[in-house]
């Protein structure tokens, strides 16, 4: 690498660490991921909130910057029990900003009013990580509008609450105890990482209230409870397909993996990658912990190359993504680089750009993968938008667990209908069946960042999916 290129790469790394470039990813409003317009640099919920203050089925915000007065008005009429009130001032707030999750489920939540209906809870990241909060909302969201809609279950409707756990274990906890007392609620779609996930399961075992995770990956996660499954694939999966392509595809066999040893989702792929590399013949060479404060992207890179690796694996969670992405730029292209989901943002599009071209990333779902199927036309209606995987394993969640509430409206018998060997529903990436272990039998997808134009991410750049061998 030349000295002013390798000048440039250390300035964007350094806007990367400091967050001054990553702000405009989250412009692409009405590009692949419709965003929420309010602000999201407002201030955010205090970890010290009542856990009763985290919760709300509409009587109260959740996400953070200035609602609408519309919105404002519709919440406050649900807050004191006027929903013919609140009704006109949901819908009103829907017209002024369409792709807002939070002001949908309050809306048909408004529409329910005092009458008899089934309760069910999306427990999201909102203080920690908005974003991926109003991705799972909004298939959340989708799920309940298609439902409630169509009264396809004994016309009784399904009510959503929206729980607030920051991605923070012991939040988690005590939102899951709260939620067991409540008697009403029959399942519970969520937690978010795999860390509050399994730190939230015990609780909810104790409870028996199933839980349905549409983005926890970690293996730690299969066989953990009766009372948590989840639709998306796991880390082994994903593993299994990036080091199947590896050597397959790429034909090389050594890699060099990055990780955040802090992380039970990043520790999960890394470990599934070594084991599925060498099933595959392959080598990993070197592993470089994302989490030190001593990391370097510039050391790292050279390392991986002195010691032979060909190609860079990021198995980085959403905390290390700003370091992967200081590891794409300093590669230069050099080496091939593979990803896990958590890279499948459109931050890495807007940051990377063409240092990310080429790059593969295993995903649970992308929407050109099923040209058959009728959930990105209908995505697009109701949001404005394109949706990611998040969205539609966030749908396929509240479907399977709307779908097991329709065979037995009990709490066990909501986990004995998902447990059956003769379960199944339609989501948004095919039918959902369970395995013994809580695990959704599918396959993940395979993307690879290309250059393009027109682009959906309006950045020049897009995630495609890679055909794979054979087809």
């Amino acid at each position: 690498m030349s000295q002013k290129n390798e000048t440039a790469v250390l300035v964007l790394t350094l806007l990367i660490t400091l967050g001054l470039v990553g702000g405009g990813a989250w412009l692409l409003k009405d590009k692949i991921w419709p965003q929420n317009s309010q602000d999201a640099g407002s201030l955010l919920p205090s970890s010290n909130q009542r856990i009763s203050d985290r919760i709300s089925f509409g009587e109260k915000f959740l996400t953070p910057g200035e609602a609408s007065p519309a919105k404002k008005e519709g919440v406050a009429a649900l807050a004191s029990g006027n929903y013919n009130k609140a009704v006109p001032n949901l819908e009103a707030a829907l017209k002024l900003n369409k792709n807002d999750p939070e002001a949908l489920i309050f809306l048909n939540n408004a529409r329910i009013g005092s009458a008899k209906s089934y309760t069910i809870v999306a427990t999201v990241p909102i203080g920690s990580d908005l974003n991926t909060s109003l991705e799972i909302l909004r298939g959340v969201a989708q799920a309940q509008d298609e439902i409630n809609s169509s009264k396809v279950i004994k016309g009784i409707p399904f009510k959503v609450g929206i729980a607030n756990d920051d991605d923070n274990p012991e939040i988690a906890k005590q939102i899951a105890s709260s939620l067991i007392k409540n008697q009403q609620v029959l399942g519970v779609i969520g937690p978010a990482a795999s860390d509050t996930t399994l730190a939230a399961g015990t609780i909810y075992t104790s409870g028996r209230l199933v839980a349905i995770s549409p983005v926890s990956t970690s293996v730690k996660i299969s066989n953990f409870s009766r009372y948590i499954f989840r639709t998306v694939p796991s880390d082994f999966m994903a593993a299994r397909a990036i080091a199947k392509y590896m050597v397959e595809n790429l034909q090389k066999t050594k890699a060099a993996v990055f990780f955040n040893s802090q992380s039970s989702y990043s520790q999960s792929l890394k470990s599934e990658f070594v084991s599925s590399v060498s099933l595959e013949g392959g080598q990993v060479l070197s592993e470089f912990d994302l989490s030190k404060t001593n990391f370097n992207a510039a050391k790292s890179v050279a390392q991986a190359i002195k010691e032979g690796a060909e190609v860079l694996m990021l198995a980085a969670n959403t905390d290390t993504l700003d370091k992967a992405l200081q590891v794409v730029l300093v590669n230069q292209k050099r080496l091939n680089v593979l990803g896990g989901d958590d890279v499948y943002t459109p931050k890495t599009l807007e940051i990377g750009r063409e240092q990310a071209v080429g790059m593969i990333l295993a995903v649970p779902w992308h929407i050109d993968s099923n040209p058959n199927s009728d959930f990105p036309q209908k995505s697009w209606q109701l949001w404005g938008g394109y949706v990611n995987w998040r969205t539609a394993l966030a749908y396929d969640a509240t479907r399977a667990l709307i779908a097991a509430i329709e065979r037995n409206s009990t709490r066990v018998g909501v986990q004995q209908a998902l447990s059956s060997p003769d379960f199944s529903a339609t989501g948004a990436s095919g039918t959902i069946r369970f395995l013994a272990s809580g695990d959704r039998n599918a396959p993940v997808q395979l993307v690879e960042i290309i250059r393009r134009s027109p682009s959906r991410s309006g950045t020049g750049y897009d995630f495609v999916p890679v055909i794979p061998s054979g087809n």
